[in-house]
């Protein structure tokens, strides 16, 4: 008898769906006269476009372009620029991942608007692919494009294709090309698209005379991890088919946490500096409650503008061990308040600020400390205050620093109405 032969493994079908240029989209939901009007959302205090459709990019609107250097172009064609409407774009981002959920057990989300989904085995994949884009416009609004491939770093690419390549409506599968089809294909894209890889690493890798997709996936491996390290030969695996980054289906608990602002203006005061503080410190507390963690570190930072080489610059930051892990904002807030004090001089105008949490474990494990008291267990002020923000919106509860002053918030001048989230900006209520 011959031995049975191995069945040939059939690659993954691991699908990124991702939002087409989702703000200005989420702008459009609530705005359908805006669909063909040129439209921007601006970042943080209004600063830089951070999201663009596709007649503001014909203008020539580069992302990441500062606002004031396109007033003059914003005149002549009539582009309309909106504040970033975060509280907005986040419930929108959970409808879309909760519709994408439905497809698979196995689920990554990315980013607030990419959403790896492992399709293997899936009968009908292509009808399945056209299914998901038109059941997330029905149901949210949003366009959306699917990329399928062997690996999540050709399902990017895969998505890139489906993006700009009208002949696909939407939806690409580099899993049905044939090799030929494959190295011709990769042979027409520029390596700085590959998820990973970037300007700089591209221009690095055109000295070696790596300038498509195809060369890095052909490139010497041995030479390429010399020169480049182990992160972008595991690239080049992957755009090889060999998958060597795998799915998340849960997000790992942070390490750190963060929570920082640019002000809206600059603040010379101290109790000012304090009420963001605070707002600060209420914000990643939440975050540390709900992955169940406490932290046992405290860092605090204040910025100058570094832009404004006029003005005296001063960037101090400091950071203390606290006495007992805790995730509890009363006692986070009297710490952060204690160092912002130590930090703060009175002749500088301070344009940032913000907080960071570390040594983070699981709540209630600590270590014991002979000349420290054991850390108060009592969480049910925490968990009312949490569950209250919850259900009526964040900073319904707030702590009693919180919320005094106004002068550090945001610049948000062309903010749109919080549309899915607060009952007086429903269209027709109020």
């Amino acid at each position: 008898m011959k031995a049975s032969q191995p069945l040939p493994s059939r690659p993954l079908q691991i699908a990124l769906v991702d939002c087409n240029n989702f703000y200005v989209s989420c702008e459009r939901v609530f705005r359908p006269d805006l669909k063909t009007t040129p439209l921007v959302v601006l970042s943080n205090n209004d600063g830089c476009a951070v999201s663009r459709s596709n007649e503001a990019k014909a203008l020539g609107i580069r992302m990441g372009q500062p606002w004031f250097e396109c007033n003059a172009l914003a005149q002549e064609h009539g582009i309309l620029a909106l504040s970033s409407n975060y509280a907005l774009y986040a419930d929108l981002s959970n409808r879309v991942m909760s519709i994408l959920s439905t497809y698979s057990p196995r689920c990554e989300v990315y980013s607030i608007d990419e959403c790896f989904v492992d399709l293997t085995g899936t009968p009908k994949l292509k009808a399945v692919s056209y299914e998901m884009r038109e059941r997330v416009m029905a149901w949210t609004g949003i366009p959306v494009c699917v990329g399928i491939g062997p690996t999540k770093t050709l399902a990017k690419l895969a998505n890139h294709i489906a993006k700009k390549h009208p002949r696909s409506q939407g939806v690409f599968n580099y899993n049905d090309l044939s090799e030929e089809q494959q190295d011709k294909l990769l042979g027409q894209i520029d390596v700085a698209e590959v998820w990973g890889i970037g300007r700089r690493i591209s221009a690095r890798l055109a000295e070696h005379g790596i300038v498509t997709v195809q060369d890095l996936r052909t490139a010497h491996t041995p030479t390429l991890r010399a020169e480049f390290g182990v992160v972008v030969e595991k690239t080049q695996r992957e755009l090889q088919g060999v998958a060597c980054i795998d799915l998340q289906d849960m997000v790992p608990n942070k390490k750190q946490i963060v929570c920082s602002r640019s002000f809206g203006q600059t603040v010379t005061e101290l109790a000012v500096l304090k009420d963001a503080m605070s707002t600060f410190v209420a914000n990643a507390c939440v975050k540390l409650r709900a992955q169940g963690s406490q932290a046992a570190l405290i860092h605090v930072f204040l910025h100058t503008n570094r832009f404004r080489k006029d003005l005296p610059q001063y960037n101090p930051s400091l950071t203390v061990p606290l006495p007992q892990p805790t995730s509890d904002s009363l006692v986070v807030s009297r710490w952060a308040d204690w160092l912002v004090a130590r930090l703060f001089k009175p002749d500088y105008a301070y344009k940032k600020a913000g907080i960071m949490l570390g040594d983070i474990t699981p709540a209630g494990q600590y270590q014991a400390d002979w000349l420290e008291p054991a850390p108060a267990t009592d969480t049910r002020l925490m968990t009312a205050l949490d569950r209250l923000n919850a259900r009526y919106g964040r900073g319904t509860v707030k702590v009693s620093t919180q919320g005094g002053h106004t002068g550090w918030q945001m610049r948000q001048e062309r903010k749109s109405p919080n549309y899915t989230t607060q009952w007086e900006a429903v269209v027709g209520v109020g």
